[in-house]
């Protein structure tokens, strides 16, 4: 499952422009004078600086280098020294994997993104890599590279039913920052193949039932937060509850 999943309201950006729009005149004169000025015309502060870099060994596949690059970073000796302490390349793989999401469970996202790195790097064919880093890239501001690094791990597993719940919830998400129909298509796509495969994963439910909402099916909706509480009260999603509140309210009566 997802570490943690956030869905983002956009419903304010029509009065952001509105506001933008008033703003235009008077920026335009200060910055012709050079100087940056906030959204009430006061003067700007300075810019921070940009952050940091983080090391390649801290960003998930390497930040996107070659196997070979990767190897170079982390020490051709060192890699090679590492492997040999297992019976193959595939074993020490698995073992960082596994330690990967240990540290995830423990909130050390930094130290699980180096494991799940090294597993990717001894073994290009090791799906839970890629769902580890996947969930570690969860965090970011938009699910790009989540969804990018679980698909990856689901081309390798297609019957995982966390996999394909958690890259459904991806797509969810982002279609709740986009509005993008075929966001939200794919995303109820995989949950309901997810739900399927495994009809005890509640969180699927309630992400399900999430999509239904979107898709303005709110009976349908309610009877999946049902499925998913029965399963699991913890999965309850309180905020999506609150939505359909305002749609409808719940047939069966639990919440008022």
């Amino acid at each position: 499952m997802l570490v943690s999943v956030t869905f983002k309201s956009v419903s304010r950006a029509l009065a952001a422009t509105l506001l933008l729009s008033l703003l235009v005149a008077p920026r335009a004169q200060a910055q012709r004078k050079g100087k940056p000025v906030n959204a009430d015309g006061s003067l700007a502060a300075p810019a921070p600086a940009p952050a940091p870099a983080r090391p390649a060994r801290l960003q998930p596949l390497f930040g996107g280098i070659t196997p070979a690059q990767a190897t170079q970073v982390i020490g051709e000796a060192r890699l090679k020294a590492i492997a040999a302490s297992f019976a193959s390349a595939a074993e020490a793989s698995t073992f960082f994997s596994t330690k990967g999401y240990e540290y995830l469970s423990e909130n050390q996202p930094d130290t699980a993104a180096y494991r799940f790195n090294l597993a990717w790097l001894l073994n290009q064919q090791n799906a839970d890599a890629y769902h580890g880093l996947g969930i570690v890239a969860s965090a970011q501001p938009t699910p790009d590279a989540a969804i990018g690094l679980l698909a990856k791990g689901l081309a390798l597993t297609p019957a995982s039913a966390p996999m394909l719940s958690d890259l459904g919830i991806s797509y969810l998400i982002r279609y709740g920052l986009t509005k993008k129909k075929k966001d939200l298509t794919a995303g109820m796509d995989l949950l309901q193949r997810a739900t399927t495969l495994d009809p005890a994963n509640a969180v699927a439910w309630q992400q399900q039932a999430r999509g239904l909402y979107y898709q303005e099916k709110y009976p349908e909706a309610w009877a999946a937060v049902h499925k998913g509480q029965a399963l699991n009260v913890s999965s309850l999603d309180f905020s999506l509850i609150s939505d359909l509140q305002a749609k409808l309210p719940d047939p069966q009566g639990i919440f008022k």
